[in-house]
């Protein structure tokens, strides 16, 4: 029987690390991210649904979203992050599904859903167990300002909007720190993932 993870964690937490050692283990990973951004493409239902919402402001010259720009806009006005969600949610959602049921099918051991807003989204019904990927509030702040070129307003703005990873980490079957080294981080997932086996 297959055993389906959630993999979450808070936003720079690493989860991305994690779910690349996962793929290394040839454990099928569905990242809902790449799903999010595959289904607001050009052509996609949820792309006019957007640009009925918010605009043609939120478009590039090539006439693709201005991701920078709609995150700018979300991350700063809960209103319009939840009417974006009630956009792109059912979709990812269902495509999601759809691959962790092949996956089942397949006979797969192990089939992780790799979604940041696992717990907001209140997604955890998808999973059997859930791996919460956290580190410490200070290296979150600088990993995130480093990796999407944030001011510090912009970084702590961003991490506000999503469940505090304490909360999140309460609510996980495992937990990895990933405050360490690549090689702490490995030891710890192998660890779970033995377990589970």
């Amino acid at each position: 029987m297959t055993l389906v993870i959630g993999l979450t964690g808070g936003i720079a937490s690493g989860k991305s690390t994690v779910a690349n050692m996962l793929i290394e283990k040839g454990i099928t990973v569905i990242d809902a991210d790449i799903i999010a951004k595959q289904a607001v493409e050009k052509g996609m239902p949820a792309y006019r649904q957007i640009i009925d919402e918010f605009g043609e402001d939120i478009l590039l010259s090539n006439g693709d979203i201005d991701r920078k720009k709609l995150g700018a806009l979300v991350f700063t006005n809960e209103q319009k992050r939840l009417a974006l969600n009630a956009i792109v949610h059912p979709a990812v959602r269902q495509e999601m599904l759809n691959r962790r049921d092949e996956a089942v099918a397949n006979r797969e051991a192990f089939v992780v859903l790799d979604i940041p807003l696992l717990f907001e989204s209140k997604l955890e019904s998808l999973v059997d167990k859930i791996i919460v990927v956290s580190v410490t509030k200070e290296l979150q702040l600088e990993r995130l300002m480093k990796r999407n070129q944030l001011t510090e307003e912009e970084a702590v703005s961003r991490i506000r909007s999503q469940m505090p990873l304490e909360e999140k980490t309460a609510r996980a079957d495992q937990v990895i720190d990933n405050s360490g080294t690549l090689e702490e981080t490995k030891r710890q997932l192998d660890e779970i993932m033995n377990s589970w086996a």
